[in-house]
């Protein structure tokens, strides 16, 4: 049986770790190159650093502190923020990420996804995902929340999935930063709908919560950043918590 993976993820604005509540009110929560030694330390089994200014601001991803933090880590790490085009992913695979993620620029180009999955292989692409429940309907958001579509979850994530996808990362944006649990619900469906690894995102507040996002969201990887970030959760004990309540992980 596959593990379970932990992800502690690193929102990154102009060079610093921050985080907020339902994609807003963003605070300072650190070195990104600090976090990501500690996380990597500790055991997480990887790692998500997303400059989640690039796409707003039109701005390539910060590839030297993308350097800086693969020179500094042991475990697979994925990059997301303002990449559009394959000469972007080239770029960032050289600074030493393992995978990309995008997101804005997959529903604008749905052709980039197999592009890359072309040149690269389908292993290094994670089409990130951010949706929100509105009247019973999970609908697509773009550019870090900001703009709604018209996009049903599931019909994306099964289009994703054709077009040489890799790993799908679905944030719900009802429950990001809120703390109150993932969206089980929506990740069951969504393993059902597609083939791919889900990694479930927003939400995590307790040790509960990802042994739900497990046991209910049938979820492969959780995914999370305050709790880490503020030492509200420790990877160690989320681990020996999972593997009592039965759920595979690796254990360090």
């Amino acid at each position: 049986m596959l593990t379970k993976r932990i992800i502690p993820c690193l929102d990154i604005k102009n060079g610093r770790t921050v985080k907020g509540i339902n994609f807003l009110e963003l605070k300072d929560a650190g070195d990104p190159v600090e976090l990501a030694l500690k996380y990597s330390l500790e055991g997480a089994d990887e790692l998500v650093f997303l400059d989640i200014s690039a796409t707003e601001e039109r701005r390539k991803t910060l590839v030297q502190l993308v350097q800086k933090v693969a020179q500094t880590i042991t475990i697979p790490f994925t990059v997301g923020g303002g990449i559009s085009s394959v000469e972007d992913v080239e770029l960032l695979l050289k600074n030493g990420a393992d995978k990309i993620s995008i997101n804005s620029s997959a529903v604008k180009n749905p052709k980039l996804i197999s592009e890359i999955s072309k040149n690269f292989g389908s292993q290094c692409v994670v089409v990130a995902i951010d949706a929100k429940l509105i009247n019973e309907n999970w609908k697509v958001h773009l550019v870090g929340g900001k703009v709604a579509t018209e996009l049903d979850l599931f019909d994306w994530a099964k289009k994703v999935e054709e077009l040489g996808a890799g790993e799908i990362l679905f944030t719900s944006m009802n429950n990001d930063g809120t703390k109150n649990g993932f969206a089980n619900e929506a990740l069951a469906q969504l393993s059902k709908t597609v083939n791919l690894p889900i990694i479930a995102s927003g939400g995590a507040g307790t040790l509960q919560h990802f042994e739900e996002a497990f046991s209910i969201g049938n979820a492969d990887a959780a995914l999370a950043a305050s709790v880490f970030h503020y030492n509200e959760i420790s990877i160690p004990n989320l681990k020996k918590y999972l593997k009592t309540a039965g759920i595979p992980v690796r254990i360090q």
